[in-house]
């Protein structure tokens, strides 16, 4: 039986050493979210200006690594994200990073099957276990898959990293890591939830808590319209609910500690609350930690409609940037301007419809203010050019704004028009009425 202590001996290196192994040219796998690397991160930086053509692959940075910070970093490297952070935003505006277009489920098998290996995958994990495994903590997501399609492995172990149970594919053994770097311990990095609920947060909240039913299935997007909708459930009567979800957020801690989640009626990992990738505040970090109620899965089986479906009552809840008319839902960009990443979305919207007395929920405000104060509607007669379309108007369930909910599917052109406009701001209705009739998506006797 193999020595596991004696052979994390043998390759435990310094960051320094590690690092050197990376070559001009090179795609580098920088992990995910809380497992991206900072130690080693900071020893390739002080690199990258001998280096050129270097290209990263990341997503959800919860923090800006150091190889941003080289001088003219876009002159020898960029980074490929599999979904944008803010600070993944920024960098796109500096032209060092870009968006990389996937729906999320099928990320592993894009790892296993339609690329050439990653020369060197470098990442956070937690500390070996006795069987010789270094936990991916909250990011299993597509971790197994990287690993199995990389060169060389380099793990960074972090004391604070969770170990998040199975599941599968939640770490990567000792054998198949070629160096181990023994960080420096920081803190997990901290996702909060944007600030506390507002008003419109609360009113499009208990529209849609008003349409689950006890024993139903969770699935919440990050934000404050769902996070909102989570504080509300914690207060509620509703009972015996599950989780099944993209990304364990700060709300499903809050629901699980009110006493409202048992998964006893899941038709699929009864009693387990199952998360691709979980980010938040401390308190999620603890409460993942060890926590048999909890499992890490692969992202192509969280997401996968096939899985969705086979649960009942399943409910998802998700954010959008804007709306059209015709019921076209932009959560990613606002014309041009990237925000966010396809993720999970449209996975959700057709596997929660596919669920048996399944419900999915696309919310936002119906208006936001620009800098300088003007009021716009988020419901609009098309999407600004430019905008990507993340949910077809073919799939979209409930639309929910602080105006009400209406419910799209299988609508006419002229139905949805008519269903849509009424959850948009009064003052913005008679405009959209008249872009709509123009459109010729609407019926004159329609008007009241």
């Amino acid at each position: 039986m193999l020595d596991y202590q004696k052979l994390y001996e043998q390759k435990k290196v310094s960051a320094e050493r590690a690092v050197e192994v990376v070559k001009s040219g090179d795609w580098v796998d920088y992990g995910w979210c809380t497992g991206t690397p900072v130690k080693l991160d900071a020893a390739l930086a002080k690199r990258i200006p001998e280096l050129s053509d270097l290209k990263f692959r990341g997503g959800i940075l919860l923090w800006k690594p150091e190889i941003f910070n080289v001088e003219n970093a876009a002159d020898h490297m960029c980074w490929n994200s599999w979904h944008m952070s803010g600070f993944e935003r920024k960098m796109v505006d500096q032209g060092v990073a870009f968006y990389s277009p996937l729906r999320y489920s099928e990320l592993p098998r894009w790892y296993r099957d339609n690329i050439e290996p990653n020369d060197v995958a470098m990442f956070q994990v937690a500390p070996m276990d006795e069987h010789g495994y270094f936990n991916f903590g909250p990011n299993g997501s597509h971790m197994k898959a990287a690993c199995e399609n990389s060169k060389t492995i380099i793990v960074e172990i972090n004391k604070n990293m969770p170990r998040c149970l199975g599941g599968f594919e939640e770490g990567v053994h000792i054998t198949d890591v070629a160096m181990i770097v023994e960080g420096d311990n920081p803190p997990l990095g901290q996702l909060g939830a944007g600030g506390p609920a507002t008003e419109v947060d609360k009113a499009v909240a208990r529209l849609i808590v008003d349409e689950i039913p006890n024993g139903a299935c969770l699935q919440l997007g990050i934000g404050g319209m769902p996070n909102a909708v989570g504080s509300l459930i914690a207060e509620s009567d509703l009972k015996d609910l599950g989780v099944h979800t993209e990304m364990y957020v700060d709300a499903f801690v809050d629901i699980a500690a009110a006493g409202k989640i048992t998964g006893a009626y899941k038709t699929i990992d009864k009693g387990r609350q199952v998360f691709a990738f979980g980010a938040g505040t401390q308190k999620l970090y603890d409460y993942l930690n060890e926590n048999p109620a909890c499992m890490s899965a692969p992202v192509d089986y969280t997401n996968d409609a096939r899985t969705i479906a086979q649960i009942d009552k399943f409910m998802s809840i998700n954010n959008a940037v804007d709306v059209d008319l015709f019921g076209q839902i932009s959560s990613e960009t606002s014309g041009l301007r990237h925000i966010s990443g396809a993720g999970g979305q449209l996975d959700f919207v057709l596997g929660a419809y596919l669920s048996r007395g399944g419900k999915s929920f696309i919310c936002c405000s119906s208006t936001f203010k620009t800098k300088d104060g003007t009021v716009k509607s988020r419901i609009r007669p098309t999407l600004t050019e430019g905008s990507i379309v993340t949910d077809t108007r073919a799939n979209v369930h409930y639309l929910v704004t602080e105006h009400g909910k209406v419910c799209l599917k299988g609508m006419s052109t002229w139905q949805r028009a008519e269903a849509i406009i009424s959850v948009a701001d009064p003052q913005f209705r008679d405009e959209l009425i008249a872009e709509a009739d123009k459109m010729k998506i609407w019926r004159r006797s329609n008007k009241r």
